[in-house]
């Protein structure tokens, strides 16, 4: 007798255990606070939950909290998995194209009489039953881009944020701690703070010092990324997520319970995330007319 599967009540990290459906699977609790919204029409909750800040030594000089929005735990996995499937549909260029019978050079002679031959009738050699030929119902340029809306993909975002929690840390600002590019000296700094450099690892940025960049641009486990770069598939990809006390403070103010309103700033980001393959689609379509 088939027994049905009790729906987990909170979300989880590990690997991107948002889309783990094994009830069996265990994995590390982090005691976390709801805030539920004021207004009863919406299903939108607050996680609030306290981090640790470490030292560029990787010793505990304080706490800080990461209250973000999140999405209810029976609803949470398809908003994420709408916003996911949108951002890799919309990075498609849709330049496939392949050539029908009609568009084949050559093939306008009749290879063979019809009758007396004893072979099967032949029109054409540029049939698409002949190599050479033309390809049936073969790609051609199109738009694949999709539209989400800004709410939504901003609560996917926030919601995977949410799930990091139980695997993130914050780091004291160590931009200046590097004064040459040096990839042995941040590998020592990972191991400081916890992390395996064979472990994918997430660092989001306000700025990215160039001494830093360099000195991690050669671990491939690695992503270093800015508020403008920020995206949900490198937060579901990665194993584990370093924040600055700065990244800390614009992760609250942009996906927090406080939010107001979209910005100029916030719209460009929305373009530069969404992987705009759509118009490059549309003007190569438009050129293969």
């Amino acid at each position: 007798m088939a027994t049905s599967t009790p729906t987990p009540t909170s979300l989880s990290f590990f690997s991107s255990s948002l889309f783990l459906s094994s009830s069996s699977t265990k994995l590390p609790c982090l005691s976390l606070s709801f805030k539920t919204s004021s207004n009863p029409n919406l299903c939108i909750a607050s996680q609030l939950s306290t981090l640790s800040i470490l030292s560029f030594t990787g010793e505990k000089i304080g706490e800080t909290y990461l209250d973000l929005k999140s999405a209810p735990p029976e609803t949470a996995r398809a908003v994420v998995h709408r916003a996911i499937i949108t951002d890799q549909q919309n990075k498609r260029r849709g330049t496939a194209s392949t050539l029908t019978r009609s568009e084949v050079r050559g093939g306008g002679k009749k290879p063979y009489p019809q009758k007396k031959t004893g072979r099967a009738r032949r029109g054409s050699m540029r049939s698409p039953l002949r190599p050479g030929g033309g390809v049936i119902f073969g790609p051609k340029p199109r738009d694949w881009s999709i539209k989400i809306n800004k709410k939504e993909k901003r609560l996917a975002i926030s919601t995977a944020l949410s799930s990091a929690a139980q695997n993130t840390i914050v780091v004291e600002e160590f931009g200046d701690k590097f004064e040459k590019p040096k990839t042995k000296d941040f590998m020592e700094a990972l191991k400081r703070w916890g992390l395996d450099p064979k472990q994918k690892s997430m660092f989001l940025m306000m700025e990215v010092p160039e001494n830093v960049n360099l000195s991690s641009r050669n671990i491939g486990t690695l992503r270093m990324l800015t508020p403008r770069t920020l995206n949900l598939f490198d937060i579901l990809n990665c194993d584990n997520l370093v924040l600055t006390p700065d990244a800390v403070d614009y992760l609250n103010g942009r996906y927090g319970e406080d939010y107001e309103g979209d910005t100029e700033d916030d719209d460009e980001e929305e373009e530069e995330g969404g992987g705009g393959g759509g118009e490059e689609a549309n003007e190569n379509a438009d050129a293969e007319r």
